[in-house]
C-alpha cells in the first residue's frame, strides 16, 4: 500500500525565504549541468535548449511563489497561508500549489487593475514608517501580492500541464524530423517531469501545419503523460495511433527529489550524508536527476487495410541484467547534483547503491564537475 505523502507548510518567514533562495540556486545549476551533458555527448544542442527552457520556467514558478509567500509567518491582518511542500517524497511544492497558481494567473490582470501601483505602495510604506512609527506589514503584504500577480502576468511559468510543442530538426518531405516536447508536474510524487520525443514525419503536410493531426497528437501525448506508464507503452501507443509519425527516441527526465537536512525528512544514506556535511546555508541540499531513454532499433512493415502497409518501430530494450522489459526503456541513468561539502562526505562514506549514480558537483562560482 502506498504511504501517504507528508505535506508541511513553511510558516516561518526566514525558513520560507531560505527555501526559495535554495531553489533559485538549484535551477541555475541545472542549466550548467545540462551543458556539461551536452559537452560529453549525452545530450544534443536542441535537447539542451529545450530542457533549459523548462528549467527556466521552473525558476519563474519558484520566483512567483516566493512573492506570494514573501510575508509567510507575519501578521498581515489577512487569512494568509504558507507554501505547502512535500517534505517526504520530493522536497518540491505540492501539486495543488501549481493548480492554485494557474487559477490565479487567469485572473491576474483583474487583480492588478484594482491594486495600487508599486510606487504608490512604497510611498505609503514610507509615510507609515515616518508618520506612525510602525512597520507597514499590511502594505508589505499588498506589495508582495502585486509582485506575485505581475510574475504570473509575465507568463512562461512551469504549469501543472505544459502542452506539447514542436521543433524542426532536419529533413523535408517525405521524411522530416521533429522534436516534440511536453512536461507535467506529477501529482503523485510532486515533481516536474519533462518529455522529449524525436519523431519522423512521413505525411505530405508537416506536423506543425497539420490542422488535423497536431491537435490529435497534443491530446494523445497529454493523455499519456503519466510517470506510472513505461516509455515503451507510451511510444508503442503513439506509433500505433499515428501511421505517418514514427517515434525514434523518447526521453523522460525526472527533476528531483530535492533533499535537504533543513527542509525534508529524507531516509537512507543521504540523510546521514547531509547531516554530517553540516553545510552552510544555501549548500545543504542534493537534487536527484533521472533520465530514461527509449530508442528505436529497427523498422518493420505491417499490413494496413487490403493493400496498404505501414511502418512500425521496434524498440531496443536494456540488454543488461535482463530488466529491459521490466523498465520499458533502452537505458536509465540516475544522477545526483550536490554542492562540494555534501559531495566530500558522500565520497568518504561511499554508501552502497551510489557507485552507479553519476555525481555532478557544483560550486558557488558556478563550476560543474562530473564524477561517475
Amino acid at each position: 500500500m502506498t504511504q501517504p505523502t507528508t505535506h508541511t507548510g513553511l510558516t516561518d518567514t526566514f525558513a520560507s525565504r531560505r527555501y526559495f533562495a535554495k531553489f533559485e540556486k538549484i535551477t541555475a545549476h541545472l542549466n550548467r549541468v545540462a551543458a556539461v551533458m551536452q559537452a560529453e555527448g549525452g545530450l544534443t544542442k536542441p535537447e539542451v535548449q529545450i530542457l533549459s527552457r523548462y528549467v527556466q520556467s521552473l525558476a519563474f514558478t519558484f520566483r512567483a511563489l516566493s512573492m506570494k509567500y514573501l510575508l509567510a509567518g507575519r501578521d498581515t491582518g489577512q487569512f494568509f497561508g504558507s507554501l505547502a511542500m512535500d517534505t517526504k517524497d520530493s522536497g518540491f511544492p505540492v501539486f495543488n500549489e501549481l493548480l492554485v497558481m494557474a487559477n490565479d494567473a487567469q485572473q491576474a490582470d483583474r487583480h492588478l487593475s484594482h491594486m495600487p501601483s508599486e510606487t504608490q505602495l512604497k510611498d505609503q510604506m514610507v509615510a507609515q514608517i515616518i508618520g506612525d512609527h510602525e512597520i507597514p506589514t499590511r502594505l508589505q503584504y499588498a506589495l508582495s501580492q502585486r509582485l506575485y500577480y505581475e510574475e504570473l502576468g509575465k507568463g512562461h511559468l512551469f504549469w501543472a500541464q505544459n502542452h506539447p510543442d514542436i521543433r524542426w530538426l532536419s529533413g523535408a518531405h517525405p521524411r522530416t524530423r521533429f522534436m516534440v516536447h511536453w512536461a507535467v508536474y506529477d501529482s503523485q510524487v510532486n515533481l516536474p517531469v519533462i518529455y522529449l520525443m524525436e519523431v519522423e514525419d512521413t505525411a505530405r503536410t508537416a506536423l506543425p501545419n497539420d490542422e488535423r493531426r497536431w491537435p490529435e497528437v497534443q491530446a494523445h501525448l497529454m493523455g499519456q503523460a503519466l510517470t506510472g506508464l513505461k516509455l515503451l507503452t507510451i511510444a508503442k501507443g503513439f506509433d500505433e495511433a499515428f501511421d505517418d509519425l514514427h517515434p525514434k527516441t523518447l526521453r523522460r527526465f525526472h527533476i528531483g527529489p530535492m533533499y535537504s537536512h533543513s527542509f525534508t525528512q529524507q531516509t537512507g544514506p543521504l540523510r546521514e550524508v547531509l547531516a554530517d556535511a553540516n553545510a552552510p546555508v544555501g549548500q545543504d541540499w542534493a537534487l536527484a536527476w533521472t533520465e530514461e531513454v527509449l530508442e528505436s532499433e529497427r523498422v518493420i512493415e505491417e499490413r494496413a487495410g487490403w493493400f496498404g502497409k505501414v511502418e512500425r518501430e521496434v524498440f531496443a530494450l536494456d540488454p543488461f541484467s535482463g530488466q529491459g522489459a521490466e523498465t520499458g526503456a533502452t537505458r536509465m541513468e540516475r544522477s545526483i547534483i550536490l554542492p562540494e561539502r555534501p559531495y566530500q562526505v558522500l565520497a568518504e562514506k561511499n554508501p552502497p547503491g551510489f557507485a552507479s549514480v553519476r555525481k555532478f558537483v557544483v560550486s558557488q562560482a558556478g563550476r560543474v564537475l562530473s564524477y561517475r
